[in-house]
């Protein structure tokens, strides 16, 4: 299995070139990758919460599945060693929907013979992404009013995992 580009490759929000065609079935990307995310709320989400956090985007970017799911499992198992799984609710915000695509051209000796050539290259589905905008809440966390640098800390290791970088903010003391 070949390896994953650099994210640099897919990081910019643009309109993907879109393929418009007299046969229809070309028109279309023919499948689309599952989310690698695995749970998009953790903990306790029925439970009243004294204070709710946000983990904010400074850029205007996408943000790979794989990388959402990281940041997810880092901020998890902190939240869930230090408060139990009762002790606070954790959401991601933004749904990768985007699907994110290659054209592998061949590389090495004598690939000039292989090769068709970068022209309307529409690409296969190599995985999906979420867009997100600037001041955007990636993730949410509600914790209780004495945990709240534990909830601090376990966003700051979520931002650690993602491809930009990111604010904490405080958005309710109910």
């Amino acid at each position: 299995m070949a390896r994953l580009r650099k994210f640099v490759a897919y990081r910019r929000i643009e309109r993907p070139y879109t393929r418009t065609s007299k046969f229809k079935a070309k028109s279309y990307i023919k499948m689309n990758p599952n989310p690698k995310v695995v749970r998009f709320e953790t903990g306790k989400p029925n439970k009243k919460f004294d204070c709710v956090m946000s983990l904010l985007s400074k850029d205007d970017l996408q943000i790979r599945d794989n990388a959402l799911e990281s940041a997810r499992q880092t901020s998890n198992k902190l939240l869930e060693s230090f408060l139990g799984i009762n002790g606070f609710h954790l959401k991601i915000k933004v749904y990768p929907y985007h699907v994110l695509r290659e054209h592998a051209l061949a590389s090495g000796a004598g690939a000039d013979r292989f090769s068709s050539g970068m022209a309307h290259s529409f690409g296969k589905p190599i995985g999906i992404a979420a867009r997100v905008k600037k001041n955007q809440a990636i993730f949410q966390l509600s914790v209780e009013r004495q945990n709240l640098e534990i909830a601090k800390q376990a966003l700051e290791r979520a931002s650690k995992k993602l491809p930009c970088s990111c604010t904490i903010q405080i958005i309710g003391n109910k």
